[in-house]
C-alpha cells in the first residue's frame, strides 16, 4: 500500500485535527481516513448546531 497523496499543508492540518501522528496518518488506509473525516464532520455539525440552539435561548 502506498502512502496517501495529499500536501504537506493538508497532512499537518489533518493529523491536528484527528489527533493522529503524522506518520500514522499517512499510511492509513483511505478508507479509515474518509470514515474518520465523516466521524470528525458530523461532531462539528453537532457543536455548531448546539451552539446556534444556546444562542437562540439568549
Amino acid at each position: 500500500m502506498k502512502p496517501l497523496q495529499l500536501s504537506a499543508d493538508t497532512a499537518v492540518e489533518l493529523s491536528k485535527r484527528l489527533n493522529v501522528p503524522l506518520e500514522q496518518l499517512m499510511h492509513m488506509p483511505r478508507h479509515i481516513l474518509i470514515q474518520k473525516l465523516v466521524e470528525l464532520e458530523a461532531e462539528q455539525s453537532d457543536s455548531s448546531s448546539a451552539d446556534d440552539t444556546s444562542s437562540e435561548d439568549k
